[in-house]
């Protein structure tokens, strides 16, 4: 005899749940760790190229580690060598062109410029996940990405001063916009077939050899100077790559690619409260409401029930 419909209902909610709790909490997790960056590079004692290069190629050993515990596991599809290559190669590209342009903006112009300009990229997401991925953009996804631009606007606005002098780094700010939403698209996509490991460990050999070139072209400053620095560039490595784009990758797998997209709004949030916490920096009314449309947002685009990305 078959159990009764509403029975299976409730057994299959809490998996339900389960299965959207952990990739969002990944998320959250990812967006505190990638908020942490422009500190990293700040501080560094290599040039911003460097700094990304080095980003790239200290994550590499532990991203191989990754993927040799999942191959042990026989957790990893088998690559299709012809298909595969080349969404590898556009993601280590992208990624590439991302870091090379965020970097450049976070020393051209003030993180706040910075950062309110690159959290633009969900439009771009947006646009790419109902054109290439074929992803339902709803009313409510509409309303969340608009909230938390909005709420972005709010919450860093206030600190941006868009001048002549900063001119190179808002628009670097833009461009990062462009390749780092690109880049979340084409792993939304990898991830229909390849396993977040893979994403990250293959991607991350190409995006390292881009940068080295631009590196050694455009740098004076290549190899940190003192203990501290090599510090820094392990941290930018361990927490913002590792870390941030790791938690990203596996919940791309999970969710959709605008929800996700908007969620890592919550960088832009922790920024705010660190810098509250931290430095003292008073906290307006207005960013107060900054952070909730953001909130708001983010619950307004969250995936229906039967919305998760196709699998193939």
């Amino acid at each position: 005899m078959s159990e009764h419909p509403q029975a299976l209902r409730a057994k299959s909610e809490p998996r339900a749940q389960g299965a959207f709790a952990l990739p969002f909490a990944a998320l959250v997790l990812g967006a505190l760790a990638m908020g942490a960056s422009p500190v990293f590079v700040r501080l560094a004692d290599v040039g911003p190229f460097a700094s990304a290069f080095w980003r790239m190629a200290l994550a590499v050993p532990v991203l191989w580690a990754w993927l040799a515990i999942e191959q042990a596991r026989n957790r990893v599809p088998a690559l299709e060598p012809r298909k595969d290559a080349r969404i590898i190669l556009l993601i280590g590209f992208l990624f590439a062109g991302d870091l090379f342009f965020w970097h450049l903006a976070i020393l051209n112009t003030s993180i706040a410029n910075a950062t309110l300009l690159a959290t633009t990229a969900p439009l771009v997401v947006a646009f790419g996940a109902w054109m290439f991925l074929k992803e339902r953009i709803t009313r409510g996804i509409v309303a969340g990405v608009l909230s938390a631009i909005i709420g972005a606007v709010l919450l860093v606005g206030a600190s941006a001063t868009f001048t002549p002098e900063n001119v190179t780094g808002d628009v670097s700010g833009l461009i990062t916009a462009c390749f780092f939403g690109s880049y979340f698209l084409s792993v939304a996509y990898a991830r229909r077939r390849m396993s977040a490991a893979q994403v990250m460990f293959y991607p991350a050999i190409v995006s390292a050899g881009f940068l080295l070139i631009a590196t050694l072209m455009l740098e004076d400053r290549v190899l940190p100077q003192s203990l501290e620095g090599i510090v820094i560039l392990c941290a930018l490595a361990l927490i913002s790559q590792i870390g941030g784009q790791g938690f990203a990758a596996y919940a791309l797998g999970h969710l959709q690619a605008v929800f996700s997209s908007l969620v890592l709004f919550f960088e832009v949030i922790a920024a705010t409260f660190l810098a509250w916490v931290m430095f003292a920096e008073p906290v307006s009314v207005w960013q107060l409401g900054g952070g909730l449309l953001i909130l708001a947002g983010i619950y307004a685009a969250r995936p229906k029930r039967g919305q998760q990305p196709a699998k193939t």
